[in-house]
């Protein structure tokens, strides 16, 4: 077989997986976008790989390659079962079990390879000790942070939530540390102005 091309069970396999993986663009999360409407787990993992992308340059000692591969994977799980917000993990543990258990079934018809790939990303994310794995976790509260002072939220949605939310993983990359005052400044202005795209004229 040419190394190029794929045996017909593998391409069945990887077609199986991309086709289950799709859930994640109907999977929704507890932020809203700008037009009111849930964001997908989807959503957050494209925007989680630009916020790599536009970083790098300050972060050369990370490998961009690897960042990227942290973020696309790190929210895989909820394919099949869905998120869960932050406010309602009750148990950190049970939702880390769970989601390893999800990812087990969602990878399962891959080829070995490609599986264990795949989880073995995920869990050098949830461990968060190699240094791309701190910067990728800190990022994603980051990212949850900024997209709900972006969106159309409801009356009751609690901004100041997120002044703690995140915060351990936050302070552990200088880059990110440097990013998290800038952001808590926004949610402050949202709390102000809960409207979006009326920032309030008060200093946070």
């Amino acid at each position: 077989m040419n190394e190029n091309s794929l045996s017909l069970a593998d391409a069945q396999a990887l077609l199986d997986f991309l086709q289950r993986a799709e859930a994640l663009k109907d999977t929704l999360r507890s932020g809203y976008t700008r037009q009111g409407r849930r964001e997908s787990t989807a959503e957050h993992s494209w925007r989680l790989m630009l916020w790599v992308e536009v970083l790098a340059e300050a972060v050369p000692e990370l490998d961009r390659l690897k960042l990227m591969r942290l973020a696309l994977v790190h929210d895989l799980a909820e394919a099949v079962s869905g998120d869960i917000p932050a406010p309602l993990q009750d148990d950190k543990a049970e939702k880390t079990d769970q989601e390893r258990r999800d990812l087990a079934d969602l990878t399962s018809g891959l080829p070995p390879g490609q599986r264990e790939t795949i989880r073995a990303l995920w869990e050098e994310y949830e461990a968060a000790q190699t240094p791309e794995a701190i910067f990728i976790k800190g990022l994603d509260k980051l990212e949850t942070i900024l997209q709900h002072t972006q969106g159309c939220n409801p009356p009751d949605f609690d901004h100041g939530f997120n002044l703690d939310y995140g915060r351990a993983q936050t302070q552990r990359h200088p880059v990110i540390a440097q990013l998290r005052p800038l952001i808590d400044a926004l949610t402050r202005a949202r709390m102000e102005a809960p409207t979006p795209g009326t920032p309030s004229t008060k200093q946070g």
